[in-house]
C-alpha cells in the first residue's frame, strides 16, 4: 500500500510539472510571435464622439452653364421624382423655361410680384392659371409653410399638383426621344402656344453633364 501511494503521489507530481510546463511554454510562445512579429492586441472599439459618418454619394444629372434657378429646378427634379432620363428631364426644363424662365413671382405679362398681387393670367414657374390650380398653389403653401411667390414652394408645389402626378409615369419611364416626351408634357400644363419648347429642351440636353454628388435630404 506504501508503495502505491508514494507511485500515485509521484504521478501526480509529474503531471503537475507537465501542466505547468506547458503553460509556461504556451505563455513563451506568444510572446516569442509578438516579439518576431511585432504585432499587439488591436484596440477596436469605437469613440462615437470623433466617429465621422460615411457620406453616400449619387448620380444626377446637372447644368454647369445654367443660372442658380434652373439648377435648382433640375435638381429637385430628381430628388423628389424617379426621374433619371436626360430626354424627360430636358423636356420639363425647356417648357417650364417657355412657362416663366424660371421666375418663381412672374405674373403673366412680365410683371414681378407676390403670390397675392397677381390677379389676371397665369402665376409663377408654370403660369398656374386657372382658379383651381392658382388658389392650389396658396392652399399648398398655407398647409406645409412654404411661400407660394418663392422657388421652393413652387417646385414642391409643383411636382405634388395632381396634373403632373398624372403624367409622372410617362417621364420616369426611358427611351422615349424629346419630341416624345413633350405630348405627356402638353397634357401636364395645356399651353395654347408650343413656341420654342422643344427647342429649349434641346439647349438643356446639350448643356447638362452627369455628375456624382453627396446624397441629401429632400
Amino acid at each position: 500500500y506504501f508503495m502505491t501511494s508514494n507511485i500515485f503521489t509521484s504521478t501526480l507530481m509529474v503531471t503537475a510539472v507537465f501542466a505547468g510546463t506547458a503553460c509556461v511554454a504556451s505563455t513563451s510562445l506568444e510572446e516569442e510571435l509578438n516579439d518576431i512579429t511585432g504585432q499587439e492586441e488591436v484596440d477596436v472599439s469605437v469613440n462615437d464622439e470623433n466617429a465621422q459618418p460615411i457620406q453616400q454619394m449619387v448620380e444626377k444629372w446637372d447644368c454647369p452653364g445654367c443660372n442658380p434657378n434652373e439648377r435648382y429646378v433640375l435638381s429637385k427634379l430628381q430628388d423628389y421624382t424617379k426621374i433619371t432620363d436626360r430626354n424627360a428631364l430636358s423636356t420639363l426644363m425647356g417648357n417650364i423655361r417657355s412657362e416663366s424662365n424660371f421666375h418663381a413671382n412672374i405674373c403673366e405679362g412680365g410683371a414681378r410680384v407676390p403670390y397675392n398681387q397677381c390677379h389676371s393670367g397665369g402665376y409663377g414657374l408654370i403660369q398656374w392659371t386657372t382658379a383651381s390650380r392658382y388658389r392650389g398653389l396658396g392652399s399648398f403653401c398655407r398647409k406645409y409653410g412654404c411661400d407660394p411667390s418663392g422657388l421652393e414652394g413652387q417646385v414642391r408645389y409643383m411636382v405634388n399638383e395632381n396634373q403632373f402626378q398624372k403624367v409622372l409615369p410617362e417621364f420616369e419611364g426611358n427611351g422615349n426621344t424629346i419630341r416624345q416626351y413633350m405630348v405627356p408634357a402638353f397634357y401636364w400644363l395645356g399651353w395654347g402656344i408650343k413656341g420654342y419648347r422643344e427647342s429649349y429642351a434641346h439647349d438643356y440636353y446639350a448643356k447638362m453633364e452627369r455628375v456624382t454628388v453627396p446624397l441629401t435630404d429632400t
